[in-house]
């Protein structure tokens, strides 16, 4: 007799419990709102997402295509590797130095936007690669899809992921070189390859350094206060349709940003999910921005909102501002620059 009151009184508790936490779905919706998961954002820009993918990206160690240049401290190669199955070509220097024990520190060189029918695989940025070069750094310089002799199209980086997977290609290709130590490789870029340097960071711990020359897009917020004032740009005309492209991200949220900027909420989780510096808890690794005040194509407020967010995040970085060298930070600026660009490298790698 006395169990089955204990079996009523339970059940008439709980009843009462039902009734109290269920119904009318007060508490109940408190408690999904407390705990409820994360939206995860799928974008191919989103850096949740590109972490996970390039645990999948591999490629084999790069093919020497030809020998271009037999200069005083390095020798300089044409050279092709895979990036989600595209033949990417790029240009490669090795030092003449002796090989340290374990393979040299590499540097994968990120070009700004050229015209992809303009570009050229040894002409653009030699200055650059050979400064780096002859300071006894492989250097890989990338022809992005899309450019020079490289398979694939020309999608920007902005929107899109597709020169995200080629410098994770790129990284896991030089980690095979017998003359790359696998554990000491940087990227440099310069331009619309800020943004390219910054999101490789964020998604691969395996880069060890980045340096970037007047970047930008860190977030879209800023990109809709800046812009880029780039007269080479060619946009494609509206008869010529892209292909889709898994790469790349169209969305509604992409065309109401292009139509009207204004009217975006930039802390809606899509946008904070693409964002650069929404993410930069994962930047593991130092970085170095230089910036000139007369650059008159990308608006030095990019550079000087990262370094408030860097700080803000309490990021190991260095920042330097130039009072001339344009665009492309030339002249006196530019042996300034490459020269602080090499100091880090070596610190770093």
């Amino acid at each position: 007799m006395i169990f089955k009151i204990l079996i009523v009184s339970v059940l008439v508790l709980s009843f009462a419990f039902y009734s109290l936490f269920y119904s009318n779905n007060t508490l109940l919706d408190k408690e999904q709102v407390l705990f409820k998961a994360p939206e995860i954002i799928t974008s191919p820009i989103s850096i949740l997402y590109l972490r996970e993918k390039i645990k999948e990206v591999d490629s084999p160690k790069y093919e020497i295509v030809q020998k271009v240049g037999n200069y005083a401290k390095y020798e300089s190669y044409i050279v092709s590797y895979l990036s989600e199955g595209e033949k990417i070509f790029a240009l490669l220097t090795i030092p003449k130095d002796e090989m340290p024990e374990n393979g040299f520190p590499a540097i994968i060189f990120n070009h700004g936007y050229i015209p992809p029918k303009s570009y050229s695989t040894t002409s653009n940025y030699s200055a650059y690669v050979d400064y780096l070069a002859s300071s006894g750094f492989v250097v890989l310089k990338i022809d992005m899809r899309g450019h020079g002799n490289s398979e694939g199209e020309a999608v920007g980086t902005y929107f899109g992921s597709s020169y995200t997977y080629d410098v994770i290609s790129a990284l896991k290709s030089l980690q095979k070189s017998d003359v790359v130590n696998p554990k000491r490789i940087g990227v440099w870029g310069h331009s619309m390859s800020g943004n390219l340097v910054l999101r490789s960071m964020l998604v691969s711990d395996e880069i060890k350094a980045g340096v970037i020359w007047a970047g930008a897009v860190y977030s879209y917020r800023d990109f809709a206060k800046y812009r880029i004032s780039d007269s080479s740009f060619q946009r494609l005309p509206q008869t010529q349709i892209p292909k889709p492209n898994k790469n790349r991200e169209t969305s509604q949220e992409i065309s109401m940003f292009r139509e009207d900027s204004s009217k975006i909420d930039f802390n809606s989780p899509f946008w904070k999910a693409i964002s650069l510096t929404e993410n930069l808890n994962f930047l593991n690794s130092p970085l170095q921005i230089h910036h000139a005040l007369d650059d008159y194509v990308v608006n030095i407020d990019y550079s000087r909102d990262l370094k408030t967010e860097l700080e803000k995040n309490n990021k190991i970085f260095e920042y330097f501002e130039y009072p001339s060298g344009g665009h492309n930070i030339t002249g006196v600026s530019f042996t300034q620059a490459m020269q602080r660009s090499v100091e880090f490298f070596r610190k770093n790698l």
